[in-house]
């Protein structure tokens, strides 16, 4: 698995606000859609994950600046970027990009928890050793 990864989304019109460009929140749900991916190109399956393991990961942490807007029918390139990678977390740095142009970027942190009670476990060693490559 590489550290730099990207996935494309398209912006549909139930994305945007009332001043027709996209809503300020779901550029969490799009970086949350290519984190996703990123897990699912490493072999990651979610909910294999807590079937198996009894583990999720859940968002403790976000920090993201707006840099311009995207609009209706735009195609966005979402970055994945590991910037660290703990027994029991990782944090992420994840852009929004419109060709050339940055739209917003994010520092996103996950951790690792118990399914049942949501205490901190750390990252199973397969799926660690799928994510540190």
């Amino acid at each position: 698995m590489t550290n730099n990864f990207s996935w494309r989304v398209r912006v549909y019109y139930e994305d945007t606000d009332a001043g027709g460009v996209v809503f300020y929140a779901n550029y969490l749900k799009f970086f949350e859609r290519a984190r996703s991916e990123w897990l699912r190109a490493a072999g990651v399956q979610q909910q294999a994950l807590m079937d198996t393991d009894a583990v999720m990961f859940v968002v403790t942490s976000t920090a993201v600046d707006y840099h311009a807007p995207a609009q209706l029918d735009d195609e966005l390139k979402l970055t994945v970027v590991v910037e660290r990678l703990g027994r029991a977390s990782v944090q992420f740095i994840q852009q929004a990009w419109r060709g050339e142009q940055l739209l917003t970027s994010g520092r996103i942190k996950v951790a690792c928890v118990d399914v049942e009670s949501f205490r901190p476990r750390p990252i199973p060693a397969p799926v660690l050793l799928r994510i540190a490559r």
